[in-house]
Order: C-alpha cells, then structure tokens, then sequence
C-alpha cells in the first residue's frame, strides 16, 4: 500500500463489513495464516474471514478502492506458498481474505453434480456424497487435512485417481478485476441467478434458485473429460498432466489465486467396490511393465496406483506415524482442528524460542507406541526397494490378479499379494502420511538440516528411465530423499532433505536443470506458489485473468508491481 493510504480506515472499513473478530491484525494473531505449511511467510495488513458471499463481495471492493492487494485463501495446506505473502518486497499492502467461514455443498440432479462454495472441503463433500454413493475428484491425499475444493480446482491439483485426472471445470462464479480497474462479477456457473451482484451472490448462497435455472451449457463442462483418454497413450513423448499445461486452463481451473472464485459446480463420479494389490520388486522394470499393461489393456483403467520407495517408506513409518493414527483412530474430520491447534502451539513455542519443540515432543511420544504397519507391509519393506499400491475396481480384480501370476512366474525379482480391507487401508494411509514426513524430519533434525528441496515432477508417459540417479555432487549434500506418487500418471512427488550448512535454492535450480534435461514438466500439480517460474504460456494466462495484478501479485515469479511491473518494495 502506497504510504498515503489510510491503513485505519481501510481496517474499519473491514471492520464494518465482517465484524472486529474477523479482522485479525499483528504477527501473533495472523501467523496461522500468513505461514504456510511448508513454504511462505510475510507481513499482512490484515486477515479478513467474511462469513457470507456478500461480504466477500464487499471486502474486495474496499481492499482495491485502498489500493491494497487481495490475498485469496481457503485452508492453508499448499505445499509451494501460493497462498500465503511471500516476504515484504510488495509494493501495496496485502491483505489475506481467507474463505473458511463460506461453507457451502449444494447437490444438482440426486448429487451428479454438486455446487461448492469457497469453504467447502473435500472431506465434507466426501461426507455429503457418502450416502448417495458418489464421490467427489478427489477421495485421498489432501482430503485428509481439509483441504478446499476450490482450492483444488484453481491449482488445477489432484490426480491420483487415474480416471479422473486434475481438479477442472469451466462452469464457475468469479470476481475478476479489469484493466481499468472496476471489479465485476462473472457468473459460468450454468446457473439463472439475476443481474445485481448483491443479489445473485444472496441466492447462490441460500441455494434460492429452481431446478429450471440450471442449465447444462452445452460448451463447458464440470471434470476433464479427455483425461483417461491422454494417461493411456503410454508412448506419447509428453507428459500425461501437469500445471502449466495449456489446455487445463480455463478461467477458475488454474487461476491460482487470480480470481476471486465464489463457487465451482463440478460432476461427482459413481462410488466402486474395490481391490488393493501389493507388489514389491527390486527392478522398476517390473513396474514400468505393470503400469504400460494396465494401461494399454481394454476396460476401466485402474483406479489407483501408488508408487512408495523403500526410503520414503521408512521415513514415512518414522515421522508419519502421528499422522496415521490419528486418522485411523479418528478419521479424516478430526484432523483440520488438531492441524489448526499445533499451529496455535507452534506460534507460542516460536515466540519463547522453542521452535519445532511440539514435534519433537509428538516424534517421541509416538516412538514408544506399538508399531502401526501391517505385518505383510513391513515384510515386503525388507525384501523390495519399490513398492506399488494398486486399486482397482472389483470387476478387474480376477484379470489383474491373473496378469500378476504371469508376470511375476516369468522369473521378475518381484512379488505380489492381494491385501485384506484393512491392509489396503493402511497401505493407502501410509502413502498419504509420508507426504508430510519430510516437514517433520526437518524439524526434529532442525540442527543438521537446512530445508527441504520438494519437487512435484511429471514425467513423460513414454519414459522408461523413470528411476532417478543424482550427479554426486547433488547427492552427497542431502541426508536423506523421498520418492513417492502416482505411478501409473507418471507424476511423482521427490522431496530432498539438505544437509546444514548447504544452500537448498542452488541444489534446487541444479535440480531443475537435471529435470529439463529429461523432458520432465514441473510442478505437476502443486502449482508454482512462489517456488517455480511460471513458463510462459501460465504467465501470460495470469495476466490475462488480473492486468492490474491486484490478486496474489508474483507467483510463478511474475512481477510484484501494479499493473504488472517490476517494484522495490513498498512505496
């Protein structure tokens, strides 16, 4: 913000429109929010939590009438800062408006398709869908840690479930801001709702409209429809799926924080009984036959298929191991709140000096409980080095069980079984917990680590060289690394723990260049945030969005400034 605005009286203004215990001011009471999980820190004017459409609607126009920057947000759980400030290097104040308080899941047609407002997560919307039988995009992963289905869909994230692809949809509600300035409200949504913003965002949100106001436009549709068709052309020189791929975005689908989304309508799939096999193997060539057959073969495509390395299992065993029993004991709702408390913790403990004690604390508390894995897991850990989790629908379960036999008769150095429910369970659980065991092992190990370099990587779907094989001068620099993801899409998340005393951003741009040099595309699906440069074809799709750049200025490494130029700081 410029230095002659009126910082008082934006906050009143603020004020006036949420309510005093919804605009939070100074680092102790905002730092939940402008810290991100993994990445991204800074200084905010304010953080404003509207508690309805309209608000949030009025809030934009007082942060832009103060010439401020609006900050979108919904649960915090990004893994490249996206969503937090990233230093104080702007040159306009920021103000974080985070979307929590707007909850909202309307069912279309029996629950074919469902409506989510900005703080709608997808362990609700899992919940919402459960006794119709449906499920949301998503059903693993982020789900877990109340992650929004906004937040999804701007990110273009998500994936793992083969059939389905990332987070899309092209029929959406939005502010936008143009290039003169005025903020208008655009509504894709295919539903009738009226002409006078106030209005139309009051109707959307009382769900008062009538079953002959929504339509179904005929050139816009609510998933990726050409998905299943791109993950199965196994020897296209291309990546199956990442961020920055052109035709995957469309307006809120990819927006990344660019747009004000009020509401995606989005369809929701079938749910299916389903089969999980185990395979281990010390060759990935027995996996890489795996994942060209299932794929090629005719028929539903799998429904899931997990890749976790020896390595990244046992850190994941190690430093996940709070994580998966407070979600097998508890289950995936109790997890946001006991999320949100640590943060509360960690900024208290922060503040005396005791940063990472509440990690500490919980590592060795766990530590002394009864191991957590299933016996045929651990069995498998000591004998494979890769591991494959693989779903698939009841209805393939007998042929993929039989192309099993075959292929590891024909003297592979790999083996198989066929997990019980809750072996299958676990298994799953266990490659979910390994996605945040990484924070965990820096944190306990604060004082030999000096971050962690993590990359979301897609690979091309023809790449049978999938194993990666480090220069030593990259290897001998890190304590330890993570390879896990999604196999059968060939995206895979490679989390890199730096040792003390080594500079993480420079392992990390030698890290891209290795990258680039094996046609990989990256990020794959956790967006840039504030990590990677935006290639040009999502930079100039930024702009497209915001020419002012007035929402979530310089992700991507675009510049910070109005109306997109360079700046040195605030004004």
């Amino acid at each position: 913000m410029s230095a002659h605005a009126d910082v008082p009286a934006l906050l009143d203004r603020l004020r006036g429109i949420v309510g005093h215990g919804h605009v939070l001011t100074g680092a102790r009471a905002t730092r939940r929010y402008r810290k991100g999980y993994r990445f991204g820190d800074g200084p905010v004017l304010a953080v404003v939590r509207p508690g309805s459409l309209v608000d949030l609607w009025h809030v934009l126009q007082a942060v832009f009438d103060a010439g401020a920057i609006v900050l979108m947000q919904a649960a915090n759980t990004g893994l490249t800062g996206g969503s937090t400030p990233d230093g104080d290097d702007y040159d306009r104040g920021i103000v974080l408006v985070n979307t929590l308080r707007l909850v909202g899941i309307q069912l279309l047609d029996g629950g074919r398709q469902v409506v989510c407002l900005p703080g709608a997560t997808l362990d609700r919307l899992e919940q919402a869908l459960a006794p119709l039988d449906r499920e949301p995009h998503s059903v693993i992963g982020s789900s877990c840690i109340g992650a929004s289905v906004l937040g999804g869909v701007c990110n273009n994230s998500g994936g793992a479930l083969v059939r389905r692809g990332p987070a899309y949809t092209e029929l959406a509600l939005f502010a936008q801001r143009d290039a003169d300035g005025r903020l208008r409200l655009v509504n894709h949504l295919g539903i009738e709702l009226g002409d006078d913003p106030e209005t139309m965002l009051a109707r959307l949100e009382a769900g008062n409209y009538r079953t002959c106001d929504v339509h179904d436009p005929p050139d816009r549709v609510a998933s990726d429809r050409r998905y299943a068709h791109d993950v199965r052309d196994v020897d296209a020189p291309t990546p199956a799926r990442y961020n920055a791929d052109p035709a995957r975005l469309h307006e809120a689908s990819g927006s990344a924080g660019r747009l004000a989304v009020f509401a995606v309508r989005l369809d929701t799939f079938p749910r299916e009984p389903a089969t999980v096999f185990y395979i281990g193997s010390n060759d990935p060539d027995d996996l890489t036959a795996i994942r060209r057959h299932l794929l090629s073969m005719p028929g539903d495509l799998p429904i899931a298929g997990e890749y976790v390395h020896r390595d990244a299992f046992d850190i994941g065993a190690q430093y996940g191991k709070d994580v998966f029993l407070l979600i097998d004991r508890f289950g995936t709702d109790k997890v946001p709140a006991a999320f949100a408390l640590k943060s509360r913790v960690d900024g208290v403990l922060e503040r005396i000096g005791l940063r990472g004690a509440s990690d500490r604390a919980l590592q060795a508390l766990v530590s002394l409980l009864p191991d957590h894995l299933p016996r045929r897991l651990r069995d498998f850990r000591d004998r494979y080095a890769h591991h494959l989790l693989l779903k698939v629908g009841t209805t393939q379960t007998a042929a993929t069980e039989a192309f099993l036999d075959r292929h590891f008769a024909a003297g592979t150095s790999g083996s198989w079984f066929r997990c019980t429910a809750d072996e299958g369970r676990k298994a799953f659980l266990h490659r979910f917990a390994i996605a945040g065991a990484a924070v965990r092992y820096r944190e306990v190990h604060r004082r030999q680590v000096a971050d962690i370099v993590a990359l979301d990587i897609a690979l091309r779907r023809n790449d049978r060289d999938w194993v990666e094989t480090l220069p030593p001068a990259i290897a001998s620099v890190l304590a330890t690394r993570l390879y896990y993801g999604h196999f059968l899409c060939h995206v895979f998340h490679q989390d890199y723990i730096v040792k003390a005393g080594h500079d993480p951003l420079a392992i990390e741009h030698a890290m891209w260049a290795l990258l680039d040099a094996r046609g990989a595309e990256y990020p794959a699906e956790h967006n840039v945030g504030h990590l990677y440069p935006a290639k040009p074809a999502l930079a100039a799709f930024y702009r497209a969005l915001d020419p002012t750049n007035s929402f979530n200025p310089g992700i991507g490494h675009t510049p910070r400034g109005a109306h997109w130029t360079d700046c040195d700081g605030p004004r």
